[in-house]
Formats: structure tokens, C-alpha cells, sequence
């Protein structure tokens, strides 16, 4: 009963530590990466429901970014800690062994893999996929706050806006428009076939989802090179077909890893062939491979960390020792990053990826195992 009094306490500070620094670090990133998301409503126009939606559906993927970090940091702090209150000390005189405090926070850390392991196969995506498909909403589109005075503006796709003036009233005046995919085919299919047009007139204003214009002229150039001209006092552009040039079609990071997985392995349905060639399965290899593999490193952390048990603190150099094991694991993380890069191009390496971490953490645990036992 006292034994595991004492396993509930040593885990309740670590996954205290871990929380409070996982936290932290996410939400000064999100802060970050929630700035650079203004641009949905600054360029692309879309409303602040959504960017605020699209902001909060991309905390879990900074989440998962910081767990290995956050994870090595809370377990160091934690056995600084226990140090310095001598409650290590008390434990080994009760003839508690450090193995099993080891083996604790070995536990612990498969926890947390597990952890990392379902936000990344699963939460991640399906959170992703949400914020795309957000994007896709052409209804939270306010086109009224992309427009700005005398800037030329091409956040939609085939279409440039112009306005010298916009007054108190939002009423623009002096507008330019240059139309090269025909969005605004509902405007002037009186001309037949078209190439590309442009839209001149004195001012006007938006209403829902049309574009009032008012003392203009339309020339439009065909597929026959012809030039026409019409002119009009007042017309209407509908809004509703014009699309931002914000990607909507989702990333690899945005797929299903069930997705990925089939298309790896050439599982794939007929219909998504074209989702599965050569480059997209390199990608399709990095991405699990961040998914899969990049979790397995933690029990790797928690071992080398565990190593901070066997020196005593009237160890001389016990400050040098904590500083050569933090950054080891810190190295391993950052190697870890970079071999991740290379792990779409050669099945080596790919396969390096997820055995190293496994057999590098059994051949430090026998070490370890030998350590603790023979002291």
C-alpha cells in the first residue's frame, strides 16, 4: 500500500510537469501560427467565426509537435526536484529499488506514446481535414474587407479587383476588375464564348452575395480574339462562383492514415489512382513515419533520463552528468527530425527509423539494468 502511494505521487508530478509544459509551449506556437492564419481574413476574406474555427482546429497538430520535448523536460525537472527535497534519498532507505522507479517512468512514457500516437494516426487528421473542408464554406467569404483602396487585389482565383476609393459608406468607386476564367459568366452571356473579360465602372457596392455596379462597360475578349464592348448602367455580379486562391483540396498531413497506409502498400481503391503515385507515396512514407515512428523515441528519453537515479548527489560531477544526459536525449529528438526527412526516399532508411529507436531503448535498459543492480 505505501509502495504504491509512493508510484501514484512520483506520477502525479510527472504528468504534472508534462501537462504544464506542454501547454505552455503549445499555446505560445498556437499564438504564433494563429497570427499568421490572419491572412484568411485580411487577403482571403474569410470571416472570423472561421478563422477562429480554423485556429482552434490546429491545436492538437502543435500539440502533438511538443510532446517528445515536453516529456524530456517534466521527467529531468521532476528528478531535480525529487533530488533536491531528498525525496529519492528517502525512498532508497525504505529499500525502495531504482529499477522500479524506472521502470515507472518507463511506464509512464508509454503512456504518453500512446498518447502521441493517437493524436497523430487519428485526432490530427480528421481535426485537419475539418479545417479544410472550413475553407471550402464560400458563405463566410466578405469580400467587402479583402477590397482596399487603391491596391490591386488577387486573392481569388482568375480574378484582380481594383478600387481607387471606398468611402464611409462602403460604397466603392472607380473599380476595376479583370475576369480570366469567366467567373462572372452569369454577367455577360450575352457575348457567347468567352476568353477573358474586364469589368470598368464608376462605382458600386456589394449586397450579399452580388456585386452591384453602376455607369460601366464590359470588354470581353473570345476565343476567336474578337474584342466586344457593353455598356451598362447598372448590372449584377454573382459572388457565389468565385473562390479564394487559399488551398482547399487537403494535404498529405490532412489524409487518413488509413488512407496512407493503403496507398503504401498499393491497397489503394482504382478510383484514387491518381492519388498514388510515386511522389505522393514518398510523402505518404514521411507522413507515417511521423505518425508511426516518431512516438517510439520517448521510451528511449525516459531510459537515458532514468540514468540521473543511479549518481548520488555527493556525486562531483552529478551537475555535468545531468546536463550530458539532457542533451543526449535532446540530440536524439533533433536526429530523429532530421532522419525523418529522408525516410519517403529508401526502405533503409525507413526502416532504420522505426527499429533503431526499439533496440537502442532494450540495449540501455539491460545497461541500466546492470547499473542499478550491481550498486
Amino acid at each position: 500500500m505505501f509502495k504504491n502511494k509512493i508510484y501514484k505521487y512520483l506520477s502525479s508530478e510527472i504528468f504534472k510537469n508534462f501537462i504544464t509544459i506542454l501547454l505552455t509551449f503549445s499555446a505560445i506556437a498556437w499564438v504564433v501560427r494563429a497570427v499568421n492564419f490572419l491572412d484568411l481574413m485580411v487577403e482571403s476574406g474569410y470571416s472570423s467565426s472561421i478563422y477562429f474555427k480554423y485556429s482552434i482546429l490546429n491545436i492538437t497538430t502543435i500539440i502533438t509537435r511538443f510532446v517528445p520535448l515536453a516529456f524530456l523536460l517534466s521527467l529531468t525537472i521532476s528528478i531535480i526536484k525529487f533530488e533536491r527535497q531528498q525525496e529519492l534519498l528517502i525512498l532508497w532507505t525504505t529499500g525502495l529499488g531504482k529499477i522500479k522507479v524506472a521502470n515507472i517512468f518507463l511506464l509512464i512514457s508509454f503512456y504518453i506514446t500512446l498518447f502521441q500516437l493517437t493524436l497523430s494516426l487519428f485526432v490530427n487528421p480528421y481535426l485537419l481535414n475539418k479545417s479544410r473542408s472550413l475553407l471550402s464554406n464560400t458563405d463566410g467569404l466578405q469580400i467587402n474587407t479583402v477590397l482596399k483602396s487603391n491596391e490591386f487585389v488577387d486573392a481569388y482565383r482568375g480574378i484582380t479587383f481594383y478600387i481607387e476609393k471606398k468611402n464611409s459608406n462602403n460604397e466603392l468607386l472607380n473599380i476595376f476588375i479583370k475576369d480570366d476564367f469567366g467567373n462572372f459568366n452569369t454577367a455577360i452571356n450575352e457575348i457567347g464564348e468567352k476568353k477573358n473579360s474586364t469589368i470598368v465602372a464608376k462605382k458600386g457596392f456589394i449586397n450579399n452575395d452580388k456585386l452591384i455596379l453602376f455607369d460601366g462597360v464590359i470588354q470581353t475578349l473570345s476565343y476567336k480574339n474578337e474584342i466586344k464592348n457593353i455598356k451598362f448602367k447598372k448590372t449584377e455580379l454573382n459572388l457565389s462562383n468565385i473562390t479564394t486562391t487559399t488551398v482547399k483540396l487537403p494535404k498529405i498531413q490532412e489524409t487518413s492514415s488509413s488512407f496512407l497506409l493503403k496507398c503504401v502498400f498499393n491497397k489503394y481503391d482504382k478510383l484514387n489512382l491518381n492519388y498514388c503515385s510515386e511522389d505522393y507515396k514518398k510523402e505518404a512514407k514521411q507522413t507515417l513515419s511521423r505518425r508511426l515512428g516518431s512516438p517510439l523515441y520517448i521510451p528511449l528519453v525516459s531510459i537515458i533520463i532514468s540514468f540521473l537515479l543511479i549518481h548520488k548527489k555527493e556525486s562531483k560531477f552529478i551537475f555535468l552528468k545531468r546536463y550530458v544526459l539532457f542533451i543526449l536525449s535532446f540530440i536524439i529528438l533533433i536526429l530523429a527530425e532530421i532522419l525523418l526527412k529522408y525516410t519517403g526516399m529508401l526502405l533503409l532508411v525507413t526502416s532504420s527509423y522505426f527499429i533503431l529507436p526499439i533496440v537502442i531503448s532494450i540495449l540501455f535498459y539491460i545497461y541500466l539494468l546492470k547499473k542499478m543492480t550491481t550498486r
